[in-house]
C-alpha cells in the first residue's frame, strides 16, 4: 500500500471509529438515564430483568464503546496489540449476531409461543394497579400506543392475581369513546375493550418497519466489513512498516 492510501485508509478507519465511539456514549447515556430515572419501567417482563430496555441500551453502548476505543486507539497510535485486538472483537461480535440471528430464524415459532407465555404470566402474577407499579404503567402506554388488549387478547386480563375472582380488564384497554368511564374495565362489555391482542398489533407494527430493521441492519454490516479490513490492511502496513522490510518509515502525524 502506498503512502498516499495507508494515510487515507487510517485516516477514515479513526473517524469512523471516533463517530461510533461516540454512537457508543450516547447509546450508554440513554441506559444510564432510563435505569436511573425509569427503574423497572422499561421491561415488560419482570421475570427477566436483564431483558429490560435500559440493561439492553447499557450493554450495547459498553460493547460499542469499547471496539470503537480499540479501533480508534489502533489507528492513531499504530498500535499492533489494539488492531489485533479490534479485529478480534469484531469477528466475535459478527459470529454472535449471525448465530443469533440464525437462532431466532430456526425456532422463530417456538420464540413466539415463548415470548407470548412469558408476557401472560408477567400479567397474570406480577400486574397489580398501583400507580407505582412498573407493569401497570408499561402495559397501560402498550394498550394505547397500538390500540390493543391483552397479549392474545382481552382474557389474558381476566382472573389474574390483581383481581383473582373477576373477569376484568384495565381502562387503559378501553375504546377511545369509553376512556372517560372510569367503570369500562369493570363493566364485563368487552364491545367497549380493543378487540384485539398487541402481539398481533406489535408484529403488524413491525413489519411495516421491515425496511427500516433492513437498512440499519446493512449499515451495522457494512460498518463490520469496512472494520475488518481495514483493521487488517492496518496491521500488515504497520508491521512491515516497523519491520523495515518493504515500507520506509512514515511520519506518525500522516
Amino acid at each position: 500500500m502506498g503512502r498516499s492510501g495507508y494515510t487515507c485508509v487510517r485516516h477514515v478507519f479513526c473517524s469512523l471509529n471516533v463517530f461510533v465511539w461516540l454512537a457508543g456514549c450516547a447509546i450508554l447515556g440513554v441506559g444510564i438515564w432510563l435505569r436511573l430515572a425509569y427503574e423497572g419501567y422499561t421491561n415488560l417482563l419482570p421475570q427477566y430483568s436483564l431483558m429490560s430496555a435500559d440493561c439492553t441500551f447499557i450493554a450495547i453502548g459498553v460493547i460499542t464503546f469499547v471496539v470503537a476505543f480499540f479501533g480508534c486507539c489502533g489507528a492513531w497510535f499504530q498500535s499492533h496489540c489494539m488492531l489485533v485486538t479490534y479485529f478480534s472483537l469484531v469477528i466475535v461480535m459478527f459470529l454472535v449476531e449471525f448465530m443469533f440471528a440464525t437462532l431466532a430464524f430456526a425456532f422463530r415459532s417456538w420464540l413466539g409461543a415463548f415470548m407470548v407465555e412469558e408476557l401472560q404470566s408477567g400479567i397474570r402474577h406480577h400486574y397489580n394497579t398501583s400507580s407505582t407499579n412498573a407493569l401497570h404503567n408499561l402495559w397501560s402506554h402498550v394498550h394505547k400506543e397500538f390500540r390493543c388488549c391483552g397479549v392474545v387478547e382481552y382474557t389474558d386480563w381476566y382472573k389474574i392475581s390483581a383481581w383473582p375472582k373477576e373477569s376484568w380488564v384495565p381502562n387503559s384497554c378501553c375504546l377511545p369513546d369509553y376512556a372517560n368511564n372510569t367503570d369500562c374495565g369493570h363493566s364485563g362489555s368487552a364491545d367497549m375493550w380493543y378487540p384485539k391482542g398487541c402481539s398481533e398489533q406489535v408484529q403488524m407494527w413491525f413489519l411495516d418497519r421491515l425496511h427500516i430493521v433492513g437498512i440499519v441492519g446493512l449499515v451495522v454490516a457494512f460498518i463490520q466489513l469496512f472494520g475488518l479490513i481495514s483493521s487488517m490492511l492496518l496491521f500488515c502496513t504497520v508491521r512491515h512498516k516497523r519491520s523495515g522490510q518493504t515500507y520506509k518509515s512514515y511520519d506518525h502525524a500522516s
